[in-house]
C-alpha cells in the first residue's frame, strides 16, 4: 500500500506547559499524541491536521482504527450509556454482554477540552447551527450566522446532533456530524464531539433522549464531577 497505513498508537507524554499548582501541590497534567506508521520512512509520525488530510484525499476514509466497529467492552454501566474517551478520540455505545459499539471522533483542542457526567437532552435530524457571540465577534464569515444557518451538507454540525444537557440545561456541548471527516482522531473542535455523517446518523437512530453520557479526557477542564 503506498502513502500511509493503517497503523495507529498513542504516545503518552508528560506536557509540562499544563504545569499547575493547586491547594493541594502540584499536578502535573498529561496527555496523549496520535502516531500513524508511514512505511515509506519506516517512521512514526505525528497525525496532525495536515497528515489527516493527506491520508483522507489517499484513501477516502479514515484510518481504519476510527471506523465503526463492535468491541468487547467492560462495564458496569448499562447499554445505552455513551462513554467518550477524548484522549484515543474514542466513543463507546455500551451494548448487553460486555460489548460496546465503537466509533472514531474529533474532540476539543487545546483548551477546549472537557469532562464530566452529562446527558442526551435533545435530538435533531440536519441542525441548525447559530454560532456562539465568541465566534461572531473574531470570525465575519460566522457573523452572517448569527440568527442561524439552516441544516444540509455544508452546515458544521453535519447530518445529526445530540444535545448535550445537565439537568435540564443546555451545555453548549454536542455529539454531531461534520463537513471535515478527515478531523476524526484529531483535537480539533471548540469541545463538542465529531463524528463522520454516516457514524453519527448510526448513533443518533441507537441512542434516547435522557440517555447518560460520560466524558472523559486527561487534563481537561472538569465540566460535572466524574
Amino acid at each position: 500500500m503506498s502513502g500511509f497505513s493503517k497503523r495507529i498508537r498513542r504516545v503518552f507524554k508528560w506536557a509540562p506547559a499544563l504545569f499547575a499548582v493547586t491547594a493541594a501541590g502540584a499536578a502535573l497534567a498529561q496527555a496523549f499524541s496520535t502516531q500513524i506508521y508511514d512505511p515509506t520512512t519506516r517512521k512514526w509520525v505525528n497525525y496532525t491536521p495536515q497528515t489527516a488530510v493527506r491520508y483522507y484525499r489517499a484513501h477516502g476514509q479514515t484510518p481504519e482504527e476510527f471506523q465503526r466497529r463492535v468491541v468487547k467492552f467492560r462495564t458496569a454501566e448499562k447499554p445505552g450509556t455513551i462513554i467518550i474517551d477524548g484522549d484515543r478520540h474514542f466513543l463507546y455505545l455500551v451494548q448487553p454482554n460486555f460489548q460496546a459499539i465503537r466509533y472514531g471522533i474529533g474532540v476539543g483542542r487545546e483548551g477546549f477540552g472537557w469532562a464530566g457526567i452529562v446527558k442526551i437532552g435533545r435530538k435533531q435530524e440536519w441542525p441548525v447551527w447559530t454560532p456562539p457571540a465568541e465566534m461572531i465577534e473574531r470570525d465575519p464569515e460566522a457573523a452572517k450566522w448569527k440568527n442561524g444557518m439552516p441544516g444540509g451538507p455544508d452546515n458544521p454540525l453535519g447530518a445529526r446532533a445530540m444535545y448535550l444537557y445537565e439537568g435540564n440545561k443546555d451545555s453548549i456541548y454536542r455529539i454531531h456530524g461534520t463537513t471535515q471527516p478527515w478531523s476524526i482522531g484529531l483535537n480539533i473542535s471548540s469541545g463538542c464531539i465529531r463524528m463522520v455523517n454516516e457514524d453519527v446518523i448510526d448513533l443518533y437512530s441507537r441512542v434516547e433522549v435522557g440517555a447518560k453520557v460520560i466524558v472523559l479526557m486527561q487534563g481537561a477542564a472538569l465540566y460535572k464531577g466524574v
